[in-house]
């Protein structure tokens, strides 16, 4: 942290990364809470010498700063106030001759945690917010759980291996393993099948099921007695998100309460039931995939939810919600890594391996490292923006939001075409988000294009170059913000998104007619009318826009658009289609030249094919025959 930041963020409140303590000439107490508190969350920084006066922080200096530093390594260093040493990295900012400390607390590993003062595991603290909150006896269990080097689903069970095992849930799984080729014996028994893939356990005089085995294969009396509730509880709701209130009961809805296997295929089933888009084309071979465009994403997500989740946690279920505009898919247990590094390829710290690996071996899951980078891939293609995960280190949930909502909207298109500048396709994503969102990180760019950290920084730097975004001053994490000379048009993109959005809802509108004033024919000539900047097409514009991929004279196009005022014509819909960057002139350089014709733009292909593409998902299909649920 430079003293930059510092002092922008002193402009604002504490965060939950960062705590103010006067300590002028020694180290109070309550800062050592705070220690614990980061030290079993995400880490944080902890500036000594600056005062909290009736919600206002004052920047007061440490005095005897050797003091108040050594004072405060030595006990964090020792072991004796906190159940392990902690090494804590200090730092010093001057401060119109005033020194403050700043003292940067990692976050443990999950194999220390909790920390706790005193020696007394009661006192560990979680951050929450600007707050240091003492952990209840239930999130100090969930600690130690994830603490532990022996896994949940490792541990054998007092059940016997002949009774407990529901067998068509074996046999489906064994018969996928065929159709994969993977070799195993098909004379095995069940048991010494489970056994040699570590489902069973021998414990000496007998053979026990893993927590693994049960829940993976388990018959129902067996699965209630390692899992006493649902797997998950997956809710339908109509219309968006935005528009759902807390008490709104759902309208459909699925609870689970068998094993995983038997989970997944109920699950599947009624995904493919309720899908949108029974199948998808692809673009270039316009050779049919019987699965939805979105069923990657699903799947995926879907395996998350059941491998990944707590199950000694039995106060808390799994929750699917799915809107009109977002499934959310909601987990007891936190993943044990950051959002950025699951997205990195590599092994990660598992809280249930057997489990995975079982689902791994069916190819239920991708590998190591892909499974939600093919998430946001399947996003990707979709042209949707990326999903949106929480990772909540505190109350140990994770959730993954899925959003059904265009990312290069037309709106967005029309824009980048007003303001003159030519993007590649990445950089054009990657302003979308930056108009979206209102912030630009290397890692933001990444999720939007699948471009490697050294390409999206490139990115960046070249959206900085033409004046669209900025750097956030006083940010150490090199974030963007648009540039403030777009602050106007950005938010008015926003607001018209939001008005839009609000519109389709009410109005069924056909894909091809997206106007809300359809003007009747003129009886004067009104060329002289000054159209507004184009921020939406209306229909007219849309019939133009779909002849002229090839050059087009304006007689053609008034003819397609029956219409017979040249003047009015031109100037409330020809012009501004020319003015946004949409239609090209193919003689600019004299308007009224005889072979003038019109063509598209860059940006007007791909507003076309947008719209082809939305004709395409709304003619009527048939549902076709559907997979089994692999």
């Amino acid at each position: 942290m430079d003293k930059e930041e510092l002092i922008q963020r002193l402009k604002g409140y504490e965060w939950d990364d960062l705590e103010f303590k006067s300590a002028r000439r020694g180290v109070p107490g309550e800062a050592y809470t705070t220690v614990s508190a980061f030290s079993n969350t995400r880490g944080g920084r902890l500036v000594f010498g600056v005062r909290d006066k009736s919600g206002e922080l004052e920047v007061v200096g440490v005095i005897e700063v050797d003091k108040v530093q050594n004072e405060f390594l030595t006990v964090l260093r020792s072991g004796q106030k906190f159940n392990r040493a902690i090494e804590a990295e200090g730092q010093l900012l001057e401060d119109e001759g005033r020194t403050l400390i700043v003292f940067h607390i990692p976050e443990a590993r999950r194999q220390d945690k909790p920390v706790y003062l005193n020696g007394d595991i009661r006192l560990s603290f979680l951050r929450r917010g600007a707050a240091d909150e003492k952990c209840t006896p239930t999130e100090i269990e969930r600690l130690l759980r994830d603490a532990s080097d022996v896994t949940y689903d490792s541990v054998a069970v007092n059940l016997k291996t002949e009774r407990c095992f529901d067998a068509s849930s074996i046999h489906w799984y064994r018969r996928v393993l065929d159709d994969r080729n993977l070799s195993h014996d098909p004379e095995l028994s069940d048991t010494d099948f489970l056994l040699e893939r570590g489902l069973v356990v021998d414990e000496g005089n007998r053979l026990a099921p893993t927590r693994a085995a049960i829940l993976l294969f388990g018959r129902a009396s067996a699965f209630r007695q390692v899992l006493p509730r649902p797997v998950v509880d997956w809710q339908w709701h109509r219309g968006d998100w935005s528009d759902a209130f807390d008490d709104q009961r759902w309208s459909d809805r699925l609870v689970i309460e068998s094993n995983l296997v038997e989970a997944w295929k109920a699950l599947h089933n009624r995904y493919l039931q309720r899908a949108e888009t029974p199948f998808s084309l692809d673009p270039e071979t316009l050779q049919r995939a019987d699965r939805p465009p979105d069923y990657t994403a699903f799947r995926e997500a879907a395996i998350n939810l059941l491998i990944h989740q707590d199950y000694a946690d039995h106060t808390r279920k799994a929750t699917i919600h799915s809107y009109d505009d977002r499934t959310s898919l909601w987990n007891p247990g936190d993943a044990f890594a950051s959002p950025d590094a699951l997205l990195e390829p590599g092994e990660k710290e598992l809280r249930n391996p057997r489990i995975v690996a079982a689902f791994r071996r069916v190819g239920l899951s991708e590998q190591a490292g892909t499974g939600l980078r093919a998430i946001f891939s399947n996003q990707r293609h979709l042209g949707y923006v990326p999903p949106d995960i929480a990772n909540d280190r505190v109350g140990k949930t994770f959730e993954i939001t899925l959003l059904k909502e265009e990312l290069l909207s037309e709106r967005q298109l029309l824009l980048q075409a007003r303001l003159g500048v030519h993007l590649s396709d990445e950089e054009s994503k990657a302003f979308a988000f930056a108009c979206r969102e209102g912030r630009l990180r290397s890692g933001d760019v990444r999720a939007v294009t699948g471009l490697s950290g050294h390409e999206a920084l490139a990115v960046l730097d070249r959206l900085a170059a033409q004046a669209l975004i900025s750097p956030l001053e006083g940010s150490q994490a090199s974030l963007f913000v648009p540039a403030t000379h777009l602050e106007e048009q950005v938010a008015e993109l926003g607001r018209a998104e939001a008005i839009r959005s609000t519109h389709a809802r009410s109005t069924a509108q056909p894909p091809g007619d997206l106007s809300t004033a359809q003007p009747a024919q003129p009886t004067a000539n009104l060329s002289t009318e000054q159209a507004p900047a184009l921020a939406e097409l209306t229909a007219v514009q849309d019939r133009i826009i779909r002849l002229c991929d090839t050059p087009r004279r304006l007689a053609e196009l008034m003819s397609a658009a029956r219409m017979k005022n040249r003047g009015y014509f031109k100037a409330r819909h020809l012009n501004p289609l020319l003015q946004a960057g949409v239609l090209r002139m193919t003689h600019p350089d004299s308007p009224n030249h005889p072979r003038q014709a019109y063509v598209l733009t860059r940006t007007g292909t791909g507003i076309k094919a947008r719209r082809l593409d939305a004709d395409a998902k709304a003619a009527p299909s048939t549902n076709g025959d559907r997979r089994d649920a692999q």
